[in-house]
């Protein structure tokens, strides 16, 4: 009888060695795969993140080129030139250059999705002071004055100081260079 006890004894040791092993393996086996996994969900997602990357790259670096080309056209030089007619008169020359810009960021609105607020913020800020500075100077001079006065205004205006698009197309560059 002893001689059972001690084989059934001996069964059970051999058959929980036996299970132990088999659970230590199992997770073992288990948690292979599920690093497996996660190793695999990861580098799916890597590889997502690249060809977002690979498509939202270019429409971002594009948005810096028009929000730059939007901070050069309405910067004063540029906006003088392309807006005076002659025969305009000073209120006239005002009020479309105030259009001008207006319509130009109406038409950019968009961009800011790509870029950063930051830039965003710098653009809408010399946005304004342009309009400040054009409409400042529309107050310094008479309403009959010729244009050219406005314009020559304006220019004394910004020599005084820093051309308002200047700062934010500078900041738009540093961010497009790190880009």
């Amino acid at each position: 009888m002893k001689l059972y006890l001690i084989i059934i004894l001996l069964v059970l040791a051999v058959l929980a060695t036996i299970a132990l092993t088999g659970y230590i393996y199992y997770l073992l086996t288990k948690r292979y795969f599920d690093n497996q996994q996660k190793t695999q969900m990861l580098q799916m997602r890597i590889d997502e993140h690249r060809e977002a990357v690979k498509l939202v790259t270019p429409i971002r670096l594009q948005a810096y080129e028009r929000m730059a080309l939007y901070l050069e056209r309405i910067s004063p030089e540029s906006l003088v030139l392309r807006c005076y007619q002659p025969g305009m008169d000073t209120k006239l020359l005002q009020g479309v250059m105030t259009k001008t810009i207006r319509d130009e960021w109406e038409h950019n609105l968009s961009q800011q999705v790509y870029i950063s607020s930051e830039a965003w913020r710098r653009i809408r800020q010399a946005k304004d002071e342009m309009m400040g500075v054009i409409n400042s100077a529309a107050i310094t001079i008479p309403d009959d004055a010729d244009p050219t006065r406005l314009a020559s205004a304006i220019f004394a205006t910004i020599a005084e100081g820093q051309v308002p698009t200047a700062s934010a197309l500078e900041f738009l560059k540093q961010e497009m260079r790190e880009l």
